[in-house]
């Protein structure tokens, strides 16, 4: 199973072009993945940097036929006109979709420039079983902030673990019962660096003795250096530094095969993420 995770900065390019085809074409070339999870999509935003009032949700769904497009979206507001503007997460993938959960996460109010925040869960059947998926971007503006949406993220998982573990009749319609699985990765732009004590946090045991979420890239290369994942060539929010993560649940550790980042491209602001897991 292959999945990579990109913040794609509504398809805007080092070089200010902004472009759907290009991202999709670029995450393509760095592998024949089985799931695509991407960060700031957007819809009707013709606000943001050379971003015009276009569907970008729709774009990667026609761009990608093969693939299920599902969109987590976060913000969604109107414009003068009355038509929905969008901002958020997504999620392609060529797996079987069992069920798709959509999350918002906690946003208590702080004198920062902020916004509503998301994780989009999708409960997919990998060559092994059931595995939840979920892709998620942190706010940026205060660790507060960060450090409340973290101890979501993690109840999410509790939840999840618990659900199943819990007896429950098989019923009819809206009440069947849907497999699920503590087996889970979680990705995204955690605005966080890798010593960030949320980060930490995150990978903390859980008391009821579910599996615990581990940084993908330690596991994989324990004592090398997180990749630099942003400000690589705009520095304005800090030096280049990682801030965008693959954590999987400690019973899929053993199954990483390999896990990269492609530091090279500039079509976007961040660099992608790739993981590989073995069946």
């Amino acid at each position: 199973m292959k999945l990579i995770t990109w913040n794609i900065q509504w398809s805007l390019g080092a070089d200010g072009i902004m472009d759907p085809a290009r991202i999709a074409r670029h995450a393509l070339a760095m592998a024949d993945f089985d799931v695509l999870c991407l960060q700031e999509v957007a819809d009707n935003w013709p606000e943001l940097k050379e971003s015009p009032a276009s569907d970008q949700f729709a774009a990667f769904a026609a761009l990608l036929p093969g693939y299920r497009a599902i969109a987590g979206v976060a913000l969604e507001t109107s414009d003068t006109a009355g038509r929905p503007k969008r901002f958020g997460n997504m999620i392609l993938t060529r797996l079987p979709v069992l069920q798709v959960l959509r999350h918002l996460l906690p946003w208590p109010g702080f004198a920062t420039n902020n916004m509503p925040r998301g994780a989009l869960e999708v409960v997919l059947m990998a060559p092994w079983g059931p595995v939840r998926v979920t892709t998620t971007h942190l706010e940026y503006s205060h660790p507060g902030l960060r450090a409340a949406q973290v101890e979501r993220l993690r109840a999410l998982h509790a939840e999840a673990c618990r659900r199943l573990m819990t007896p429950r009749l098989d019923g009819p319609g809206t009440y069947a019962r849907i497999p699920s699985t503590p087996s889970a990765i979680l990705t995204g732009d955690f605005n966080m660096k890798p010593d960030d004590a949320s980060k930490k946090a995150l990978s903390e045991p859980f008391a009821e003795g579910w599996p615990a979420l581990r940084d993908a890239w330690t596991e994989r290369w324990p004592g090398r250096d997180h990749p630099l994942t942003s400000c690589i060539v705009d520095q304005s929010y800090g030096v280049p530094h990682c801030c965008d993560y693959i954590f999987v649940s400690e019973d899929l550790a053993p199954r990483i095969a390999t896990m990269t980042c492609d530091e090279d491209t500039r079509v976007s602001d961040h660099q992608p993420l790739l993981i590989e897991l073995a069946p």
